[in-house]
């Protein structure tokens, strides 16, 4: 893989931060984008700007084509069907969704089981819903090497648990979980299998038929692709059955004055005028992570992997979290002495982009006891040698506060 040409795909790597080249190492955050999804965007905006479907003038046409494109190319991208391929304005949503239209699935001492590395987003909305329903959550908890504690799975999983929901790789540990074995679990006890993928599907293939999850959810711009769009896949009996989430505009086959008859799927879920732009941008970023190679971009992530963890352990005082095998280029680290937000402030004064925080996963910082860390996360577009630059701003704000 080049990963010099490839980085001429993306403007903003040309870029200085006070004086410095710009070596943007917050990806789990959000990933930044190549030309040709740039360019998709603005070539739909200027070109054939318009609503999608029911239209019959050529513009119309031609954006309706367009955003179903996408939909055809983010279902092969996840091995899906195009009606089980629904888009919504990223995970957090799609999260929220399923927990309003699987409510009525849940009942007064059902139990929904989840671990202790989730998200934000794949907490409250089941704390939410089992407030409501007056359900019990559990949660599967995490080793002191950041895996989850997998002989846990079959003793919290019992007949009692209707919805099980867990990330694929952590956005603070790195750590890949063992989702088939999870899933097959819950399966065995009649429960439904959620996956939070958004760490994940950039960076490797995910097959949500060979996963053989229910419901899977991830966003696109954390795969090069713009902001306010995501998808969320279902198995299609379960969309077909499930009510709404929302109501109006092009979820709705037929209204009379008594009632309404829903579209077909995916549309059954997509309310109203949908961020049509930003599905083309998403299509386009499809094409171009297809172009590269997830295989090769997962080989190139994991010798970065390795640099990373071979550079920082040489530094003073540097605690990287999560384990050493079986994790995406994800770390999360602090400094003896050193806060982490002190920390990031000072690399950005050497033009080194790195999260600093909770990562919103504060009840994991709580069994890890730590109130913060920093985090580097890497993509296809990251090199070895700004895992050195890291690790000279490292140093150089370990001296300061020496």
């Amino acid at each position: 893989m080049d990963v010099k040409r490839i980085r001429e795909d993306f403007p903003i790597l040309k870029r200085e931060i006070k004086g410095n080249k710009l070596v943007y190492l917050d990806n789990a955050a959000t990933t930044q984008k190549p030309s040709q999804v740039i360019n998709a965007i603005k070539d739909y905006y200027e070109n054939y700007n318009s609503n999608i479907h029911r239209g019959i003038h050529k513009m119309s046409e031609e954006a309706t084509i367009a955003y179903e494109e996408a939909h055809k190319k983010v279902s092969k991208f996840i091995g899906s069907k195009f009606e089980e391929t629904i888009f919504t304005k990223g995970t957090t949503e799609s999260l929220n969704l399923l927990a309003s239209i699987l409510k009525n699935k849940i009942k007064r001492g059902d139990e929904i089981v989840l671990t202790q590395m989730e998200h934000h987003s794949n907490i409250v909305p089941w704390q939410q819903l089992a407030k409501e329903k007056g359900a019990k959550i559990k949660y599967i908890e995490v080793n002191s090497d950041g895996t989850l504690k997998t002989e846990q799975f079959s003793q919290i999983i019992t007949s009692k648990t209707k919805i099980v929901s867990a990330v694929h790789m952590s956005n603070v540990l790195g750590t890949i979980n063992q989702i088939k074995e999870l899933g097959k679990i819950a399966h065995e006890n009649k429960s439904l299998f959620i996956i939070d993928a958004a760490q994940s599907i950039p960076h490797m293939t995910v097959d949500v038929k060979k996963i053989n999850c229910d419901f899977l959810a991830f966003s696109a711009h954390k795969m090069l692709g713009p902001t306010g769009i995501g998808g969320l896949y279902g198995k299609k009996e379960l969309l077909e059955e499930l009510p709404p989430f929302q109501t109006g505009g092009d979820m709705i086959r037929q209204v009379t004055f008594k009632e309404a008859v829903w579209n077909d799927l995916p549309w059954k879920y997509e309310a109203g005028t949908p961020n049509i732009a930003g599905g083309i941008g998403f299509g386009a970023a499809i094409d171009y992570l297809k172009k590269i190679g997830l295989e090769n971009i997962q080989e190139h992530e994991e010798k970065l992997i390795r640099k990373t963890f071979k550079t920082l352990e040489r530094i003073n005082g540097v605690e990287i979290y999560g384990p050493r095998i079986n994790r995406g280029a994800v770390f999360s680290f602090n400094i003896k002495g050193i806060h982490s937000h002190d920390l990031a402030s000072l690399l950005d004064d050497y033009g080194i982009a790195v999260r600093a925080g909770h990562h919103c996963a504060m009840p994991l910082m709580q069994t890890m006891n730590i109130h913060s860390s920093v985090r580097a996360s890497f993509y296809l577009y990251n090199t070895e040698e700004e895992v050195e630059k890291l690790a000279e701003g490292l140093k150089k704000a370990s001296k300061i506060f020496a």
